[in-house]
């Protein structure tokens, strides 16, 4: 019964309606001939392809708008111009004026921490830095042991008693301190917070042992420089020279520095300061100075 209905009603379906009949323009024109059609395409294709052999010119005002573009400002001849003229219009010309702010900031004060075994002549090189750098500040050591002769309190060091000193470190008033050879011996904070304030490089002075700690302490941020002999054998007749040991403490400084230069490798730099060439060590440090100094990373010690 539904297929009958359905029959039925598409043979009353009229196939031929009125809009059927009607004609349509097209409004693209299509190509009469296959020729022109393809002469055309390939006519389409030519305008779309890059020519290599034909330079292609775009303006930078496609790319960076005009109220990015510098004003057009006429620049005078740089032989005949006057110089503050010429700066002007170079500035004018690029939209910004030239920054008298240094390319590289100044450099970070140092602290250098100068180590070695006894009789390698720490304090003749510290001495004579010193005399020949600026700039720079010797933290002096608090020690308990006693004045040599020709020592100045306050200035080679300030001499306490093991009592006084031992109340600094309860007052935590010393970055570092040891028990050396019986005798204490111990860096001052202040000081080296004081100096660096002011933009002073640090110099302190110390025995392996405290340099060690200071390792410890500050990590990379000090720079730290063994000072050596030219050999055991010329270090032996140093202290030998020196008239300031008994044969026993002798034997055991000679022992203690044999174990001591094998903590070379803990430091960053080695300096031989050989018998009568002072200047020579003096100049190797402040190079070293320098060298830290111009470094793009600087170090950045915190007391």
């Amino acid at each position: 019964m539904l297929f009958r209905k359905l029959c039925t009603s598409l043979a009353r379906f009229d196939l031929n309606p009125p809009f059927f009949h009607q004609k349509f323009s097209n409004p693209f024109p299509i190509p009469t001939s296959r020729t022109s059609f393809h002469s055309q395409n390939r006519h389409n294709l030519r305008f779309r392809t890059l020519n290599p052999a034909t330079p292609r010119f775009i303006s930078s005002t496609s790319q960076m708008g005009d109220s990015r573009r510098p004003p057009a400002v006429p620049i005078p001849p740089v032989a005949t111009a006057d110089k503050l003229e010429l700066i002007r219009a170079l500035e004018a010309s690029l939209g910004s004026s030239f920054s008298s702010k240094p390319f590289s900031p100044p450099p970070n004060p140092l602290i250098i921490v100068i180590s070695g075994s006894s009789g390698v002549g720490k304090d003749a090189v510290i001495k004579r830095l010193r005399e020949v750098r600026e700039g720079i500040h010797f933290v002096v050591t608090a020690t308990s042991r006693a004045k040599r002769p020709g020592e100045v309190d306050g200035k080679d060091y300030y001499f306490v008693t093991k009592e006084e000193f031992l109340r600094m470190v309860q007052r935590d008033e010393l970055l570092e301190y040891a028990l050396v050879y019986g005798d204490y011996k111990g860096i001052p904070k202040q000081q080296i917070r004081e100096y660096m304030a002011k933009g002073f490089d640090i110099v302190l002075r110390v025995d392996i042992q405290g340099a060690a700690t200071l390792r410890r302490i500050l990590g990379n941020s000090a720079v730290f420089v063994f000072l050596v002999a030219e050999s055991e054998e010329e270090l032996v007749n140093r202290l030998i020279e020196r008239k300031t040991e008994t044969a026993e403490t002798l034997l055991v400084r000679i022992a203690t520095a044999r174990e001591e230069v094998r903590h070379i490798k803990n430091f960053d730099y080695v300096v031989v300061n050989a018998e009568g060439k002072l200047e020579s060590a003096v100049k190797l440090v402040e190079s070293i100075i320098d060298a830290e100094k111009a470094k793009v990373r600087q170090r950045s010690a915190v007391i």
